[in-house]
């Protein structure tokens, strides 16, 4: 009952994939897949078959209309991508500062031909050499992003300088831990009432999302953090770190094991494994270390991580009986330095553009 319907398809495959528009694609599917199509009256007269034939019948007629609903899925791929690129163009700003070699070659039109080439290709390369390129460290918080962000996760910020609350209070950690003294956290004199401080971490982001977000919740939150640590070749006083924080229903410590460990193989590549140790932190429970292998087979710890403390939560105004959590974080810069190999963190912030150029 389907016999000379090849041809029907064939020839849809190759109208579609000559269609210059959607309203063409839209027009080709209500033809050969619409409710007074050919295919539709098939499908109604199967009933009209023995049951042998039937079944034969109606495998045939699916072949053919997937055939025909994979020609229309691609027909919109295409145009949907050429209308992107269209608006691309159309919306896109050159803000390039090119040098104007016209100019710079007029005083050397007496030159040599040969001789005038050589010092326009010259000149050609001192433009593309003093455009500059992004900053090793802001080229790894980008990738971390594009990472996550493809995982599902969006980017959220928040201010650098916090005040105990969010830097503190509300990620459970007591008056009498370490990391509020003035050892370890730069405090701002901006008098009372408040407590002022350089976020020493980027988990204050964490607090203000969930209080003005209700769950579920899944962010990274990159920036600039400090601490009183004095510069030498792992540390700096003012670094960057990223955090991600997922809160949703029934989430276990093997989303968060899985999580890392995805991450770990889509930014270092898929030979990388990674693995936690227990550890402890104020505002997770568990909490853990997690590590990353190296090629010689020594472990690499990266960073911190676990399940959000209920007290956190709470202090959101989240129901931890209802919601759970998981965090980590670790230092961008310090990724960076993993990545690339070098000996020395400090090469980051020294501005030597001979070092930068390499990346």
């Amino acid at each position: 009952m389907i016999e000379g319907y090849e041809q029907d398809v064939a020839d849809a495959e190759e109208r579609l994939a000559a269609a210059a528009d959607l309203d063409a694609v839209a027009g080709i599917e209500r033809d050969m897949l619409g409710r007074r199509s050919k295919f539709t009256e098939a499908k109604r007269r199967l009933g009209e078959l023995d049951a042998g034939e039937r079944a034969a019948a109606g495998r045939r007629l699916n072949e053919a209309r997937g055939r025909v609903e994979a020609a229309v899925a691609a027909a919109r791929g295409r145009l949907a991508a050429a209308d992107r690129a269209e608006r691309y163009a159309a919306e896109r700003l050159d803000l390039t500062e090119r040098l104007d070699l016209a100019e710079r070659l007029r005083p050397t039109e007496r030159l040599h031909p040969a001789e005038r080439l050589r010092l326009a290709e010259r000149l050609r390369q001192q433009a593309v050499s003093s455009r500059g390129r992004f900053h090793p460290v802001t080229q790894a918080r980008d990738r971390l992003e594009d990472v996550f962000v493809g995982m599902g996760y969006t980017v959220a910020e928040g201010p650098e300088v916090e005040t105990a609350w969010y830097n503190f209070e509300a990620l459970n950690i007591p008056d009498w831990h370490p990391a509020r003294g003035s050892f370890d956290t730069i405090f701002v004199d901006l008098g009372a009432p408040e407590e002022v401080m350089l976020r020493s971490h980027t988990s204050p982001v964490q607090i203000r999302v969930m209080e003005k977000r209700k769950p579920p919740v899944y962010i990274v939150a990159p920036g600039r953090t400090f601490r009183t640590d004095t510069a030498d070749a792992t540390h700096l006083p003012a670094f960057n770190q990223i955090e991600g924080l997922a809160v949703d229903r029934n989430i276990t410590m093997g989303d968060l094991a899985g999580t890392i460990d995805e991450f770990v193989r889509a930014f270092f590549g898929r030979e990388v494994k990674s693995r936690l140790r227990p550890s402890y932190f104020p505002f997770t429970e568990p909490s853990a270390e997690f590590d990353i292998s190296r090629p010689d087979g020594s472990w690499l710890e990266l960073g911190g991580c676990g399940m959000v403390h209920p007290n956190v939560l709470s202090n959101c105004g989240i129901d931890p009986e209802e919601w759970q959590g998981f965090a980590f974080g670790f230092g961008i810069d310090r990724l960076a330095v993993m990545r690339h190999e070098i000996d020395d963190i400090r090469e980051f912030v020294n501005s030597d553009t001979r070092f930068l150029s390499q990346f």
